[in-house]
């Protein structure tokens, strides 16, 4: 038993619930707090964001986790206070403390509409995102959001980015999900997209050997019959 080989399983073991939980949207106490451009934000008010915006509000000021309104607007999916901040000047590529932008917050949530605003407002599929130098894609591919898998892939995501656990999207729709219709349809996606079958992770497991390894017979199918090795 190597020393890599402990590290891979207790990565795989602390991050099965990472990427819904290292997002932090605001809590009731927050937005009950919230004053100015970030109230607005979160109750999706944007005629007041217009005035405040119109009276000086800076669209890119930080909440104590580093959350912009933009934010706050897309984790809550206020679709028309989005447009308006992004049109008062606020990046649509900014991270917040955990390094999440509002692309990969709406890929996480498996909000496919907000996903759509967050692109057409500027919002880079291509991003690297999270404490896990990782991507909308691989947060989504984690955890089974075939529909946001393919929004991204047509919006030019990173097919076989690598994150810091050595993980592609690929890998990680296997490791980290269950073997189960959500799962197999998110692979299946990446498969169609041409995302690289056999990168291997950091042991040299390649992704049917993983798949092999878990007895997820319909993945093992699926990637053998694609030319995976």
């Amino acid at each position: 038993m190597t020393r890599d080989w402990i590290r891979s399983t207790l990565a795989i073991i602390a991050c099965a619930p990472c990427a819904a939980l290292a997002q932090v949207p605001p809590g009731a106490s927050e937005k009950a707090a919230y004053t100015g451009l970030f109230a607005a934000a979160a109750q999706g008010d944007a005629a007041q964001i217009k005035g405040l915006v119109a009276k000086g509000a800076k669209v890119d000021a930080k909440d104590g986790y580093g959350r912009t309104p933009l934010h706050v607007a897309a984790y809550g999916a206020k679709h028309d206070a989005m447009r308006v901040l992004v049109a008062a000047g606020a990046n649509p590529n900014a991270p917040e403390n955990d390094r999440y932008d509002i692309v990969t917050i709406a890929a996480v949530a498996n909000d496919v509409p907000t996903l759509r605003v967050a692109l057409d407002l500027g919002g880079s599929a291509k991003n690297i995102t999270s404490r896990y130098d990782g991507t909308a894609l691989i947060a989504a591919a984690h955890l089974g959001h075939a529909e946001v898998v393919r929004t991204l892939v047509r919006a030019g995501a990173p097919l076989d980015h690598v994150n810091n656990l050595g993980w592609t999207a690929v890998i990680e729709s296997i490791v980290l999900g269950d073997g189960g219709p959500r799962h197999v349809e998110t692979l299946k996606s990446l498969i169609e997209a041409r995302a690289n079958l056999n990168l291997a992770d950091r042991q040299g497991r390649s992704p049917l050997a993983l798949a092999q390894a878990r007895r997820y017979a319909t993945m093992v199918d699926m990637l053998k019959q694609a030319g995976a090795r």
